[in-house]
């Protein structure tokens, strides 16, 4: 079984920064692409940035310049810095990973249960 899960959501006011974590676990031979993707009230869930195993990042126009993505292979973790937030960046963020559990094997795209982001005054 492979677990995502997320940690470091919460409340921040207008400008200013959080950082996410996401882990996963569980019966796992590679990882290739890690992401974060999120969900505001309302709104369809939208892609924020991914990582590749080799360290290539896309990120969603909204968030450029503000948003790092970055990974630690060793510890099957991917990071979110989230800078200058303002109040349309909340939503739920949901971590993703494309998991193969055995050398050589298909890789499946899994999802965190997902942390809240919240920007208010």
């Amino acid at each position: 079984q492979v677990q995502l899960v997320e940690s470091g959501g919460g409340l921040v006011q207008p400008g200013g920064s959080l950082r996410l974590s996401c882990t996963a676990s569980g019966s796992i031979s590679s990882i290739n692409v890690m992401g974060w993707y999120r969900q505001g009230p309302g709104k369809e869930r939208e892609l924020v940035a991914t990582i590749i195993s080799g360290g290539t990042t896309i990120y969603a126009d909204s968030v450029k310049g503000r948003f790092t993505i970055s990974r630690d292979n060793a510890k099957n973790t991917v990071y979110l810095q989230m800078s200058s937030l303002k109040p349309d960046d909340t939503a739920v963020y949901l971590c993703n990973a494309d998991i193969s559990k055995v050398m050589g094997g298909p890789f499946f795209r899994y999802w965190g249960q997902g942390t809240q982001v919240t920007v208010s005054s």
